[in-house]
């Protein structure tokens, strides 16, 4: 019965290693595109039509603390750079982070509409990204991005 044991615990140790070798890296590449395409598709929607964008953030969005012109402009800005930077891992956690700032202020901005009942499928995507973010911020682009990258040819410090 130990050597089952043993043996089943080396199996595992052997699977969980591949699975961080292999699958987490690809894994972490995947979440970052995903992500990235979805905001960066929102950001070019916006500057498709700007003055139809100008009119939602007037009319539509109520952004809370700045004139609808500025929201529009941070929040396309917002929408085009900081997926550009998470699909590549550069700045990584940053881009991360810049995105569920931006996640966050179109649930506040919008909340009047996706707060309603029959927008929770709306809602629910805006909390499957801002967890997915959440994780990105947390975990790092992983070990497919420009910042394990350059990680992997700076010096190594020691304090």
């Amino acid at each position: 019965m130990n050597a089952l044991l043993t043996r089943s615990l080396a199996i595992g140790q052997k699977a969980s290693s591949l699975l961080d070798c292999y699958f987490a890296p690809l894994a972490d590449l995947i979440v970052r595109l995903y992500i990235a395409n979805v905001f960066f598709s929102a950001g070019l929607t916006k500057i498709q039509d700007w003055d139809t964008t100008i009119l939602l953030f007037t009319e539509e969005y109520h952004a809370p603390l700045l004139p609808p012109v500025v929201a529009a402009v941070a929040g396309t800005a917002g929408e085009l750079a900081f997926p550009i930077l998470l699909a590549l891992g550069l700045a990584g956690r940053l881009s991360a982070l810049g995105l569920f700032g931006v996640n966050v202020m179109a649930v506040v901005s919008y909340w009047h509409v996706l707060g309603m009942p029959d927008q929770a499928a709306g809602l629910t995507q805006h909390i499957l990204w801002g967890l997915l973010l959440a994780m990105l911020v947390a975990h790092g682009p992983g070990k497919l991005s420009l910042d394990a990258l350059i990680q992997r040819y700076l010096p190594n410090k020691k304090h």
